[in-house]
């Protein structure tokens, strides 16, 4: 740490109110301690402002923006920086493919001191529009209040998708989006009034889960692109709660397979490949293309007894989507033998060049394993590499890739490592990862007050305007219709 005595006085005159740069009788070579941490990160041009407090108690607290010869002074607000959303899209706006420079100067004792300025990044690329996920709090204390929700990142205006306090408090889950679009989406509801329910051209279905003996639900869905087609899991999902163990719930299944419906027919199709006793099938994901079907394989094992010993596969199969068939080899893309690990949740990017996963030590709902990260293949060369720059010593799960993809979103529990949060990242054109940051809130202790997880976050183009009040007559008046099993 150095200190020394500097003297600025600069006034700045910035949405009607004139802020002075105060004069430092103490100057820190370390970065301020801020939350949430916005240091060093790599935002989109179109984002909402990052608001943010000081870390400690003092007495005052300012802000200097510094960028292409500009200065923007911002005065903390009980230390809090809440910069105007005006304002702050202008200054991103001017900024776009460059950096600006903040430092924030904080008095204690009627001292001010200056800490090292810290950059952020603006990418040209904007991110998408709206972030839809679902909000609720730990699901081993309490799910009767819950929902799906849809925020715009541009503002931090949030709404509900569907709550389930309008469906008698049941269960609701696995939100999912066609190529992004607020239009095609469906996801499930479980216990009181049961179903899949689909949203696709303007019309609300709810389908019966329960297809055959073989299949009794549908679960972790994925649209193929042209909306024809959405893959599906099927699994019987146990938990239960280690007594010593770093990870408190374990989540597991005690068999699970793959299978695609067709939304026009209302019939599932299965393969052989994709559903077996031998192999327990999760997650799959088409490609941006719509001719692969990637997915999560692993070797049956005699559940719960050998729960560690699942440990997932990452394979991929052809799909043909004239005639709904698959292809007749399995190619593995992440391999157990291999990595000794487990590897869920593939999701390739837009631009068919990098599938990014989870990898862990075992099973595949990692969302409550704390050494669960986020990796990277590089689908051209076959190179898999750990994406460290988005990871942290808790769990990173559920992620998603924007329209553009230049931006992951995923779900993490690095603040506390209870709550999971929606995080960002840039992702650029080689597949390399800059720092992640949260979704900003209007209030930087948002997070911390709410006390809720949000759950898989995925990216749309727009807002969704499914009318609640449709789901909810559909939910308790509508007859769900019969899937057929081929």
């Amino acid at each position: 740490m150095r200190s020394w005595m500097i003297s600025i006085m600069v006034a700045v005159c910035l949405g009607g109110c004139t802020v002075s740069v105060p004069q430092a009788q103490q100057v820190m070579d370390e970065f301020p301690s801020i939350y949430p941490d916005y240091v060093g990160v790599t935002i989109p041009v179109n984002i909402a402002p990052l608001r943010f407090k000081v870390n400690e108690p003092v007495e005052d607290a300012i802000a200097v923006l510094t960028y292409r010869g500009e200065e923007w002074v911002e005065h903390a607000d009980d230390g809090e920086f809440l910069f105007s959303i005006s304002d702050w899209k202008d200054c991103l706006e001017k900024v776009a493919g460059d950096s600006l420079s903040v430092r924030v100067y904080t008095r204690k004792e009627g001292e001010w001191v200056a800490y090292r300025p810290f950059g952020i990044h603006v990418a040209t690329e904007t991110i998408d529009d709206y972030l839809a996920y679902r909000l609720i709090p730990p699901g081993y204390e309490q799910w009767h209040h819950m929902g799906l929700y849809q925020r715009d990142l541009n503002s931090y205006d949030e709404e509900a998708i569907i709550d389930n306090q309008q469906t008698d408090h049941n269960c609701m889950n696995c939100h999912s989006f066609r190529m992004h679009a607020p239009d095609d989406m469906l996801f499930h509801m479980r216990s009181t009034y049961g179903g899949t329910y689909v949203w696709t051209n303007g019309v609300l279905e709810k389908l019966d889960g329960k297809v055959s003996d073989a299949i009794q639900s549908l679960v972790y869905p994925y649209w193929h692109p042209s909306g024809d087609y959405v893959a599906f899991s099927t699994n019987q999902t146990k938990q239960m709660f280690h007594m010593k163990d770093k990870n408190r719930i374990e989540v597991f299944d005690m068999s699970s397979d793959v299978l695609v419906y067709d939304v026009k027919n209302h019939r599932v199709v299965t393969d052989s490949l994709l559903f077996s006793k031998q192999a327990f099938e999760t997650f799959p994901s088409f490609s941006p293309d719509g001719k692969t079907l990637y997915f999560s394989s692993s070797v049956a094992q005699k559940m719960p007894i050998d729960y560690k010993k699942v440990k997932y596969n990452i394979c991929s199969i052809s799909f043909d989507a004239e005639t709904g068939r698959f292809g007749t080899q399995v190619d593995t893309l992440f391999s157990v033998e291999q990595t000794g690990k487990t590897g869920t949740f593939p999701r390739v990017s837009p631009d068919g060049k990098f599938l990014a996963f989870t990898e862990a030590d075992y099973g595949n709902f990692t969302i409550w394993h704390k050494e669960a990260d986020l990796c990277l293949i590089d689908l051209k060369t076959k190179e898999i590499k750990s994406l460290d720059a988005l990871n942290s010593l808790e769990a990173e799960s559920y992620h998603a890739w924007s329209s553009n993809g230049r931006w992951l979103v995923f779900a993490s529990r690095r603040d506390d490592g209870l709550y999971s949060r929606p995080y960002i990242a840039y992702i650029d054109e080689e597949g390399t990862p800059h720092k992640a940051f949260v979704v900003p809130q209007a209030s930087p202790d948002a997070y911390l007050d709410g006390l809720k997880s949000y759950n898989v976050p995925e990216f749309i183009t727009g807002p969704v305007n499914l009318q609640r009040k449709a789901v909810v007559e559909m939910a308790k008046h509508g007859q769900a219709k019969k899937v057929t099993a081929q």
